[in-house]
């Protein structure tokens, strides 16, 4: 994104085209680069202010979409359901992480709330285009989650629901390919290369890591707790609740099932990939809660109450009252103990003695560089280090072999490493980020005659601490490494300066 915005000190494979032999993909849309420039024309150069505007913009769209699938909600079954869905959906720990994401899924996501929404406000047409629009604009492939509501659109207002899908979505397309031959310099449409690629060009995912079949359930409850449960027991109360909830309510929460299914076959998992129906799994989760007391109603008397009903009535509350406590604590654990990767590169803003073209290095933390956007302006370039990582890692962005259309060679679809990505004389850092455990771990920066601490933050050490349950226990005030599960273990997240360096800059201001 920076490279497209402010010129860049980064580009990866998945922004560049990819190279094989005699082929160029194009696999990425730079239409959603678009959602960028405002912020960068008004902060210029102010890096920082332009991450955080972005984010702050993507959590103002999440916010329009869920705002209308609860006031869709509210007037199509009550205030009840809609007051449950509200609650989850704003602290859920799922959705606070996932709504200010950069990612085709977290737009997908913001489609799926606003298609639902006006589903419910019985606008076929306007749900199947904002369904055309999250699946070009956003992840192409979430178009198996929005088809229960295209489908049951059509059905309804066929031709108004044909019409408008078809005219938003030749849009799009037209759009993405006049934006897509402003960045690679050759028409092209990077949503069809996608789908290609992947679906009959050879795309091998499993490169890039591979997980088993049970993978989104864990996933699905880390993010929701019992939320998820209830979401995927809401097949149990069809039966009971059928008069009130099928067919509008079960087509907008059916993605969950077909989604999760589809998703779980593909060898392949991302967390982000479930994005697109955690909305829907707080609508579920929240029709379910609802619903608890017609469990103990007598069928042939629907009305009355029982002490039964009475206890489950009492048991709503607290039932949602568990699950939003839950999804808080999971919150600020996130938060406190993983945040280290993104406040550790602020500290360089106060070490801009070191000069212009400074180097920063990364060595085994490359997965977690958050964005050169926090990467004050006199670092000259971020090099990674090889610690042993064999997959293909970005490079510097290179104005000279033709920017954002260039393929150079180094890039492939093999996920294979190139040499030319390792920075080789280690004696030119500058900074070097790296983390250090309790425990065995490969750490450059202890060499204490070589590189001095500048900063260093509480990082939590998932391999010695309890499993994630015990692990969300952090306390929500006080300090930041105090926690109720004692026997997490804290490393920490360390920025160093080569001393050498240091000194040599040092002589130079003199």
């Amino acid at each position: 994104m920076r490279s497209s915005i402010t010129g860049s000190l980064c580009i990866s494979s998945s922004t560049s085209p990819v190279s094989r032999p005699g082929v160029q993909v194009h696999s990425r849309s730079s239409l959603s680069v678009s959602f960028g420039w405002p912020a960068s024309w008004w902060f210029g150069e102010e890096k920082v202010r332009v991450f955080y505007a972005v984010r702050i913009f993507l959590g103002v769209l999440s916010v329009i979409a869920d705002a209308a699938l609860v006031v869709a909600i509210s007037r199509k079954y009550g205030k009840r359901l809609a007051s449950y869905t509200l609650a989850m959906l704003c602290l859920a720990s799922g959705c606070f992480f996932a709504s200010t994401s950069f990612l085709p899924s977290s737009f997908s996501m913001y489609a799926m709330s606003l298609s639902s929404a006006l589903f419910l406000f019985e606008k076929p047409a306007a749900a199947v285009a904002v369904a055309a629009t999250g699946v070009i604009l956003g992840w192409p492939f979430s178009i198996l989650a929005f088809l229960p509501v295209t489908i049951f659109s059509l059905v309804r207002r066929f031709k108004r629901a044909f019409l408008s899908g078809v005219v938003t979505s030749v849009t799009l397309l037209a759009l993405s390919v006049i934006v897509d031959y402003f960045y690679y310099g050759k028409w092209t449409s990077s949503v069809l290369n996608l789908l290609i690629y992947n679906v009959l060009g050879g795309g091998e995912s499993h490169l890039y890591g591979t997980e088993g079949p049970l993978f989104y359930l864990k996933n699905g409850f880390n993010n929701f707790n019992f939320c998820f449960i209830l979401a995927l027991l809401f097949v149990v109360i069809l039966p009971i609740a059928k008069k009130n909830y099928v067919p509008e309510l079960l087509v907008i929460i059916s993605p969950i099932y077909i989604w999760l299914a589809f998703m779980s076959l593909q060898p392949h998992k991302e967390e982000r990939f479930l994005y697109p129906i955690y909305p829907l799994i707080c609508v579920a989760a929240s029709a379910v809660i609802e619903r608890i007391p017609d469990l103990f109603r007598d069928k042939y008397n629907p009305n009355g109450s029982s002490l039964l009903v009475v206890i489950a009535k009492a048991l709503r509350p607290l039932v949602l009252g568990i699950i939003l406590c839950a999804s808080h604590s999971r919150t600020f654990s996130l938060i406190n103990g993983y945040s280290a990767p993104l406040e550790i590169y602020k500290h360089l803003e106060h070490h801009d003695d070191a000069g212009e073209g400074s180097v920063l290095c990364v060595g085994s933390e490359w997965h977690r560089f958050p964005s050169s956007f926090l990467v004050p302006e006199y670092v000259g370039e971020v090099r990674w280090i090889d610690d042993g990582f064999r997959g293909l890692l970005p490079f510097p962005f290179n104005t000279t072999l033709g920017g954002t259309s260039a393929a150079p060679s180094y890039f492939n679809n093999k996920n294979q490493a190139s040499d030319q990505q390792y920075f080789q004389d280690l004696d030119k850092c500058t900074f070097l980020v790296e983390l250090q455990l309790q425990r065995p771990y490969l750490s450059r920066g202890s060499d204490l005659k070589q590189w001095e601490v500048l900063a260093a933050l509480p990082y939590l050490d998932r391999e010695l601490s309890p499993p994630s349950t015990a692990r969300s226990l952090f306390r929500t005030f006080g300090s930041r490494r105090m926690c109720l599960a004692c026997t997490n273990y804290l490393g920490e997240y360390q920025t160093h300066n080569q001393i050498c360096n240091k000194i040599s800059a040092l002589f130079q201001q003199l």
